[in-house]
């Protein structure tokens, strides 16, 4: 654990965290998913250079609401969020990226408080040291310290300091990204690490129906297949691959049963692929599927159990104007 140098040194201290020992290379995970049955691969890795930017044009497509809900209730709700918990917060959060839906709140708060602690854990070294030094020169009442990591290791060490009663946020539908036994084992450290009366602001995507959903992620102009296909892409860019992108259709499917909208990038022929680093050929059958993500999505049922599950109280829920979208404040039980 060290620091990490900026250009703004007053109000602003990055941490950086190793990354845990255990943990498997880009390498490592593609030929264990492509040689599993059915073959699939991390959705973790879509986050290259390239596929941030191509999602962060995903979220300003009107077909892909979830964003643009969020920070309408961001917005409308915004001045009593920020109050509920009735006494000063710090903010902590989980995925921060470039915090534009991040300064609603901190704007809110600055209202009631003369200055703000905001702890952001970030992925990506880049962003994290822009968002950071933009946001502490943009706001003379905050200060930051972020912390460089994944969210595992970063709330599993003893890094999370804090002084004030905490208000943690793991937005834009985060939480839907895990399998059910990793959400509830991500909110059950978050509640390790908060005390009681600690809240946590859960951004989760409603269950609705199967065309709106599908929609989302199969856009007609083709930026969420793009984003989807950069997988491939990228395993040709770093492992010497030879996947034909035009080989392959992105398919999303909503299963009504898990509540789950499926990702998956399917063979249009018969073909083997080449992976030069891995010295291994990939056999796909026409019609084959390679799995690339699932994203779950909720009622408020649902919230309130994996809520329950993790060591939280499910306080209340805030939906935007479409009944969309839902934040809702967890409340770290006593």
């Amino acid at each position: 654990m060290h620091q990490v140098p900026t250009s703004v040194s007053k109000r602003l201290d990055i941490v950086e965290l190793p990354h845990a020992i255990a943990s498997t290379s880009f390498a490592d995970d593609v030929a264990t998913g492509l040689a599993s049955r059915p073959k699939r691969l991390p959705s973790k890795y879509f986050y290259d250079d390239l596929g941030s930017a191509l999602f962060d044009a995903i979220t300003k497509l009107p077909e892909y609401y979830l964003t643009l809900a969020e920070t309408e209730i961001l917005r409308d709700w915004g001045w009593e969020i920020v109050r509920v918990l009735d006494e000063p917060v710090e903010f902590l959060e989980l995925g921060s990226g470039s915090a534009a839906k991040t300064r609603i709140l901190i704007e809110e708060a600055l209202r009631v408080q003369s200055t703000l602690r905001y702890n952001p854990i970030e992925i990506s070294l880049d962003a994290l040291r822009s968002s950071s030094e933009s946001l502490v020169d943009s706001y003379s009442g905050l200060r930051v310290r972020g912390f460089h990591g994944d969210y595992f290791t970063v709330l599993a060490s003893d890094a999370l300091k804090f002084k004030q009663r905490v208000l943690a946020m793991l937005m834009g539908s985060n939480i839907g990204n895990y399998q059910p036994k990793e959400a509830k084992a991500l909110l059950s450290l978050i509640a390790r690490v908060l005390r009681p009366g600690d809240g946590l602001l859960l951004g989760t995507d409603l269950k609705k129906d199967r065309a709106t959903l599908e929609l989302a992620y199969n856009d007609p102009t083709g930026v969420t297949s793009a984003f989807d296909k950069n997988l491939l892409a990228r395993i040709n860019r770093e492992l010497g691959g030879s996947f034909d992108l035009r080989k392959f259709e992105h398919v999303a499917r909503y299963d009504e049963e898990r509540g789950a909208v499926d990702s998956f990038l399917r063979s249009t022929i018969e073909q083997n692929v080449e992976i030069e680093s891995m010295r291994s050929i990939i056999h796909l059958k026409k019609g084959e599927s390679i799995h690339t993500e699932s994203s779950f999505k909720f009622d408020e049922a649902g919230i309130a159990e994996l809520a329950e599950a993790a060591g939280f109280c499910h306080k209340r829920m805030w939906l935007d104007r479409g009944r969309r979208f839902g934040v809702s404040l967890l409340v770290r039980n006593g």
